[in-house]
């Protein structure tokens, strides 16, 4: 495999086992936990200047804290997305400074795009002829994508209520793509029963390849070099299974374990009232969720009644000062639109879950007055432009 100088293979965050990256592709074979990669930070030779001096053009940028060679990537450039100050939002937050780390200008308009490059760039390396996923919908269109980009096969399972945009480009995309009646575990099902019949086939879902989580922590990288090195008193992020906020959490790690930082900062999970395991296990103090039995909100995207890697992701809320936020979907709506108005940018349902959450957070008084606050906007408002408008219409607009 063609991979960088300090990347060293994978090890299970379940029992710590240690794996090589040519054998270890998915899950730990012994304990059946996330396999995370693993790196010698005693070979990596990055400071300020190095990374100033290079154009910030791609995620690749911070090519020696990935597992694989730029020159090898399956990639479209994704990253460097802009962190949008929004002076509107800091005073009515009552903070010194909001900023949105807009990911909808990804390739295919959500930050799933930095997850599939690496998983995408695995599945390459490993010789997959085809991949598949189970997916909500942004993860499905991005995996269509970045294998089409591959020349690889792609089998994506959507549930019956992903948006239409995003089941439209999956088939663009050379996709094959199955719709499954009901919500996001009734595709994961099908997906597991077409697994069992194509033992060729290479999975590319969440917390499955030890990559996609590894993808998403270079928005940390971002976030702090776009702020000239400042670390942020918070992120908020909109929570579902968590991808992003325990990559971020670990890039934060790296960043200040390397000397390139001094803090941590504090992460915000940012979810649904109808679906909240995360805010439910936080705020009891337990290590681990309970699956939500009836998940209903209108936020698709995190509607994650069992996320797999809670543990994870409670430690990363825990371990950085954060905490967890719910919302209810008209707050979420309404901060989508309000955002939209306010300062232009557009912000999918599920992604102004973060939005809501940092207001509520304000409300609470979780951010000192001269805080700055960053909001990740995960995808872009026309994904799901038809559930904006509804809301609308909703209140005769």
């Amino acid at each position: 495999m063609d991979t960088t100088d300090a990347f060293v293979g994978l090890e299970c965050i379940g029992c710590g086992a240690s794996f090589d990256a040519e054998t270890g592709t998915h899950r730990c074979p012994d304990c059946d936990g996330v396999l995370d990669p693993a790196y010698d930070y005693d070979a990596v030779d990055l400071d300020r200047e190095t990374l100033e001096a290079r154009p910030f053009d791609s995620m690749w940028r911070y090519e020696e804290l990935l597992p694989f060679t730029r020159a090898s990537a399956v990639t479209m450039d994704e990253g460097a997305t802009p962190l949008v100050e929004c002076e509107k939002l800091a005073d009515e937050l009552g903070v010194g400074r909001v900023l949105i780390k807009d990911e909808g200008r990804n390739p295919t308009g959500t930050f799933k795009d930095r997850g599939q490059t690496l998983a995408m760039t695995a599945a390459n390396q490993h010789g997959a002829s085809d991949v598949a996923l189970a997916s909500a919908g942004n993860a499905g269109q991005a995996a269509a994508a970045y294998a089409g980009r591959a020349d690889i096969d792609s089998h994506v399972f959507l549930p019956s209520r992903a948006g239409f945009t995003t089941k439209a480009m999956v088939n663009v995309h050379g996709g094959d793509m199955t719709v499954v009646g009901g919500r996001i575990g009734d595709a994961g099902a099908a997906y597991a029963d077409a697994m069992a019949e194509h033992d060729d086939w290479y999975s590319v879902k969440t917390f499955v390849t030890p990559y996609r989580h590894e993808g998403k922590k270079t928005m940390l990288y971002e976030i702090v070099e776009q702020l000239e090195w400042a670390v942020p008193d918070a992120i908020v992020y909109p929570t579902g299974g968590g991808v992003g906020l325990v990559g971020m959490y670990k890039a934060a790690e790296e960043f200040r374990d390397l000397g390139l930082i001094d803090d941590v900062p504090a992460l915000y999970a940012a979810q649904a009232t109808g679906c909240q395991p995360i805010v439910e296990a936080f705020e009891d103090g337990r290590e681990r969720h309970d699956p939500v039995e009836y998940p209903d909100t209108i936020c698709g995207g995190i509607e994650i009644p069992d996320p797999g890697a809670s543990p994870w992701i409670l430690e990363a809320l825990r371990e950085s000062g954060g905490g967890a936020v719910a919302t209810d979907d008209d707050d979420i709506l309404e901060a989508a639109v309000a955002v939209a108005k306010g300062e232009g940018l557009e912000m999918a349902p599920t992604c102004a879950a973060a939005a809501s959450g940092a207001w509520e957070l304000g409300e609470r008084g979780a951010f000192d007055d001269d805080a700055t606050v960053v909001i990740l906007n995960t995808g872009a408002g026309n994904k799901d432009a038809d559930v904006l408008r509804s809301h609308l219409m909703g209140q005769g607009v």
